[in-house]
């Protein structure tokens, strides 16, 4: 019986590159003897490689039948009389057979001599398998054993044969793989804390002081661990790296469901949050003018729609840089400033009298479905400030990784100190801003709030910068979210003209987006009324999609605790996504959809 193991193919492309060697040994025209001692040699690197370095232990154990005269033979060498399994270890036969190994200096200085029938280890008088030692292989004291070693030491180091798209390296997802720990706390916070954070006392004025922070706490570390799934699974199969979203929920789900489960959300947080910041940014462009010049730039101001353009204008430059790792500044900038900006705001409101009037019982609704709407946009609005699940494969994919050296460890660690750095954002912004509002609180969020009841009473230049920094953080933003689209208009020119893109063609793709995403900001204003709905249908990519990846590639026990926590957070995620949807879905039947094109809000 020879037990058989499934190997890599990349594993297995190695090992043939010996059994190619010993062909072409056997095929040259050099003298006997000289061949067969190359032979030998490549022989014992293929041993070498199949049972230390992949570390494979294999055994064939044969059944004979002895005839008397063999078994009294054995008798007297001392060899043991029972009958049954005689093991022996080889390796996978993959060199040619028939070739003799020459002697050699063992490291313990006996001589031995590697033959067909031998066995490699000791002898001994029992039956049981006996695997290799390190005094086992004639070539453990060779010079090959050295070159074995260093290819050994240079796999670890480089990287563990994982079979690279050569695509790969002209897309500005994986262009670059000088990422480390720094880089990915940058991209992390950049894409984790947004102007949905500025939300979140909106949602504590439906739910009130408890419901409100233990639905937060529990988002929290809800999405927390969905993202150290994510984090896992980039290299969850040897040899294969999940450098996108859709890749990983394509290998998890199947080619065609995985697409369509994670297609349409990633392109909506990607596409839909880029319009989005255009919005906020060139309305918080205009109210920052406006704080800024007062009365002396009231002759001739820009509109809306003008200030809109201004700000795509900005996205649209900063976009130019080429690749992930080299927005790497950027995303810190964008860091800082959301940090700064949400600290500030929550900072000014306590720091100010609060409201006469304030109270912080939860807002009362006319009926029971009503109330169950506005719980249901609470949560909706505690579930969507947590995000950047979507970006966590790309910004891996930008780190190297070795055997030694995962990517998943640097990228872990900067997650780790970005996602600590965001509950000390998204815990006093939300309590703290609760408090100095309570259910006054309006429905656009603190910044709303500040301009409403404190616009006379703060400095203009503390309000001004305020919304300086909210500006510079949604420059910044947009340029991390719309790198997968990048990479998407790129991965179709490249498979399709297969050579890379120029650098016109890239700006190209770039100026062709920002006005795309102007145009549907602009011309599209009602999508806005879609927000409950999209959202709904994008929220399982960060709550219930990587509970489901890990089921079906790890494949936990049946009925163990690993098995059932991702079982009940999928399914849980999912309920909300469907809640969610259908909020939205009874928001636009009872309030009804003003369509109205070109006439931004």
């Amino acid at each position: 019986m020879c037990l058989t193991w499934k190997l890599d193919p990349t594993v297995t492309g190695l090992l043939r590159v010996w059994e190619a060697a010993a062909d072409a040994i056997q095929a040259s025209q050099a003298p006997r003897g000289i061949r067969r001692s190359l032979t030998s040699i490549v022989r014992s690197g293929d041993v070498y490689i199949r049972v230390r370095v992949l570390r494979i232990p294999l055994f064939r154990s044969e059944t004979r039948r002895r005839s008397r005269s063999g078994r009294k033979r054995m008798e007297e060498r001392g060899m043991g009389a029972s009958q049954g399994l005689e093991p022996e270890l080889v390796s996978i036969p993959a060199s040619p057979r028939g070739a003799s190994t020459p002697e050699a200096v063992t490291p313990t200085g006996q001589r031995s001599r590697g033959g067909e029938g031998e066995p490699l280890s000791a002898k001994s008088g029992t039956a049981s398998p006996r695997f290799l030692s390190p005094s086992m292989s004639s070539a453990l004291g060779t010079p090959m054993k050295r070159v074995l070693v260093n290819l050994r030491g240079y796999l670890e180091e480089v990287g563990h044969l994982t079979k690279l798209n050569p695509q790969d390296a002209w897309l500005p997802i994986t262009e670059s793989r000088h990422g480390n720990a720094h880089y990915a706390a940058f991209h992390n916070l950049n894409a984790g804390i947004g102007f949905q954070a500025l939300l979140l006392p909106v949602a504590f004025a439906f739910l009130g002081w408890s419901w409100g922070i233990i639905a937060l706490t529990v988002a929290y570390f809800w999405q927390l661990y969905t993202l150290w799934i994510l984090v896992k699974l980039h290299e969850a199969l040897p040899g294969r790296r999940y450098n996108r979203y859709v890749e990983l929920a394509q290998a998890a789900f199947g080619e065609r469901f995985g697409v369509w489960l994670a297609l349409f959300p990633t392109i909506y947080l990607s596409a839909g949050t880029a319009a989005a910041l255009i919005l906020i940014g060139g309305e918080t462009l205009k109210l920052f003018f406006q704080i800024v010049c007062g009365s002396l730039c009231s002759s001739n101001p820009l509109s809306t729609v003008e200030w809109y353009l201004v700000f795509t204008f900005l996205c649209i430059v900063l976009s130019q840089l080429p690749n992930l790792n080299s927005i790497a500044g950027l995303s810190l900038i964008g860091a800082l400033t959301a940090i700064t900006y949400t600290s500030m705001a929550w900072l000014l409101s306590v720091g100010q009298e609060r409201p006469p009037s304030v109270s912080y019982h939860p807002l009362s609704s006319p009926s029971l479905g009503a109330a169950a709407y506005s719980v249901s946009n609470a949560l909706g609005i505690i579930a969507y400030a947590f995000r950047g699940h979507n970006l966590a494969l790309e910004i891996q994919a930008t780190m190297p990784s070795t055997f030694k050296h995962p990517a998943h460890v640097p990228m872990w660690r900067g997650a780790k100190v970005a996602y600590l750095l965001i509950a000390m954002c998204f815990f006093p912004i939300a309590i703290g801003g609760f408090w100095a509002y309570g259910n006054l609180m309006p429905a656009g969020g603190m910044l709303n709030a500040l301009y409403a009841f404190h616009s006379r009473d703060i400095a203009r230049g503390l309000l001004a910068t305020t919304f300086l920094l909210v500006v510079f953080h949604c420059l910044t933003s947009f340029q991390i979210y719309s790198m997968p689209v990048f990479d998407s208009f790129e991965a179709g020119y490249t498979s399709r003209t297969n050579r890379p893109c120029s650098i016109w063609v890239r700006s190209g793709f770039r100026v062709f987006y920002g006005l795309i995403s102007l145009f549907v900001g602009v011309a599209l204003p009602f999508l806005s009324s879609l927000a409950g709905l999209l959202g709904g249908l994008s929220l399982p990519v960060t709550f219930a999609y990587p509970c489901f990846m890990w089921i079906r590639m790890k494949q936990p026990p049946r009925f163990s605790f690993d098995w059932y926590l991702n079982w009940s957070l999928g399914i849980i995620g999912m309920a909300f996504s469907f809640a969610f949807s259908a909020g939205g879905v009874w928001s636009m039947v009872n309030s009804g959809i003003q369509l109205k094109f070109f006439k931004p809000n």
